[in-house]
């Protein structure tokens, strides 16, 4: 059989019918443990937090079964959504970046259906809000903990082979083969490879019927092995052109007892949320998603009126005095606008403290630099501290601008970038910020190379593919608090 001896990454116990009936079962009892796992940290968290709690405020240990009910409650509503989820699936548990933010958002979803239901039975009344929020807070932080504990856990079971994912046989050319093999590193996601089998390759002119009779002794070859082998899928690794080689592939495996998959295009390596998506009868491969879901939208934007709102009251005397100095310091308006793109790149005309002698918004526009005779005396003093920035808190108001995203740029300098940088108009698939992840790292201030504009879009691109209302208040913190934000301000 042509068999490649490195691509068999299972030792040979492993493909033994005992142990392949353990990863079976283990994959089968992990979902269910992960679920009982929540549910009773979920209740005692409930029971322990009410107890201590009562203790603590009112000196006995309160109604018990009703801290019983709560925890019951909430754990039926985490785990149950986490199960129509596919939560609880085995692969999940083989990192642990993903599992902070769904748990936390869940939780969230959790904690408003407690409340929501509470009101509606009218027994809100009955539960303090100290201990919700105690119970609320505590629960989030040991969930939390609990998936880093179990990713762990996981991990180290799945080096010692305890745990398989799955276990698949590899089918395809050679280099659809290897690059497979490098790309993914099945093992590192608890795939164990049990077998693989090359097709043999044959020449351009080789006719029809010698292609089909060759294709046809590397099948049946192939199928004997799985038939030995026992894994759980087969990967067919070829190019997705090959459709009659594909056809000829799925139908031999379809006489096994066995799941078939036609293995990833190399283009595919450039997405990493690629999905069947079906409207109707109508499958699609999605390569990408919406940037945010509508529920992030209406999340991010609530967010933004309300903080730009309060920001505005709280900063009222401090605009006043500001406006005052920039036009006492000089002749000129007190606000500086300029068109800038914004989502979708829809253009509006972004509003700061005017800092320059000059109200420069045409087809060249020279950035600003260190010592630039443009500057005003108090735009000078403006521009180190950010202040000039404070009036675009309206446009996050009218909607043109967020709190945090992407720095808008000048409509010459998008034009320019783009046509140098192939990713940098994705920077426009979300509203522009006042503030972003770049600038907290101090990526700030002229952009006189092509590297310097390469590295803020790499930021942009990681806040775009990461977002979470958590993000964003991290990023404020960090723009008033951490020195890098002010770096390379002027």
């Amino acid at each position: 059989m042509n068999t490649h001896p490195n691509y068999t990454l299972a030792a040979r116990p492993q493909t033994g019918r005992m142990l392949r009936a353990w990863a079976v079962l283990s994959r089968g009892t992990f979902s269910g443990a992960i679920f009982l796992t929540d549910v009773a940290l979920i209740v005692a968290m409930s029971c322990c937090t009410g107890i201590a709690y009562h203790l603590a405020a009112y000196g006995d240990a309160g109604n018990v079964p009703s801290f019983v009910q709560v925890g019951v409650l909430a754990a039926s509503i985490f785990a149950i959504s986490n199960v129509f989820r596919g939560e609880y699936r085995l692969p999940n548990f083989f990192t642990f970046k993903p599992h902070a933010r769904r748990t936390i958002q869940l939780w969230n979803v959790t904690l408003i259906c407690l409340l929501m239901l509470g009101f509606l039975a009218r027994i809100s009344i009955d539960y303090s809000r100290g201990w919700i929020v105690l119970f609320y807070a505590d629960t989030l932080a040991g969930l939390i903990v609990l998936r880093y504990v179990i990713v762990r856990v996981t991990g180290l079971a799945r080096a010692a082979g305890l745990v398989s994912a799955q276990r698949i046989f590899l089918i395809g050319t050679g280099a659809h083969v290897g690059a497979f093999i490098s790309h993914y590193e099945p093992w590192m996601l608890g795939i164990n490879i049990v077998g693989c089998r090359f097709l043999t390759p044959v020449a351009a002119t080789t006719s029809a019927e010698e292609r089909r009779a060759t294709l046809d002794r590397d099948l049946a070859e192939a199928v004997a092995s799985v038939r030995s082998l026992e894994p759980d899928a087969i990967f067919l690794l070829l190019p997705w052109s090959a459709t009659a080689t594909i056809e000829r592939c799925a139908e031999t495996f379809l006489a096994l007892p066995i799941e078939i998959h036609l293995g990833p295009e190399q283009i595919l390596h450039k997405f990493e949320e690629v999905k069947l998506s079906r409207l109707g009868p109508l499958a699609s491969l999605q390569l990408t998603r919406m940037p945010l879901s509508r529920l992030e939208v209406v999340q991010k934007r609530l967010f933004d009126l309300v903080g730009a709102a309060v920001a505005l009251i709280v900063l009222t005397p401090l605009l006043v005095a500001v406006a005052i100095l920039v036009k006492i310091d000089s002749a000129g308006p007190v606000f500086f606008v300029q068109r800038r793109y914004g989502f979708n790149q829809q253009p509006f005309r972004i509003i700061k403290f005017r800092t320059m002698r000059t109200l420069d918004d045409g087809a060249v526009i020279a950035q600003a630099k260190p010592n630039d005779p443009r500057f005003t005396r108090i735009g000078r003093w403006l521009r180190r501290w950010n202040i000039d920035e404070i009036p675009q808190l309206f446009n996050v108001l009218t909607g043109d601008m967020s709190f945090v995203g992407p720095r808008p740029h000048a409509l010459s300098h998008d034009r320019e970038y783009e046509r140098r940088i192939s990713l940098y108009a994705r920077r426009h698939n979300v509203k522009p910020g006042i503030t972003g992840w770049a600038q907290i790292h101090g990526l700030r201030g002229a952009t006189d190379t092509e590297e310097k504009m390469r590295k803020r879009v790499e930021y942009d691109l990681f806040y775009i593919d990461n977002w979470s209302l958590w993000l964003d208040l991290k990023i404020i913190a960090r723009t008033l608090l951490s020195p890098a934000a002010y770096r390379n301000a002027y």
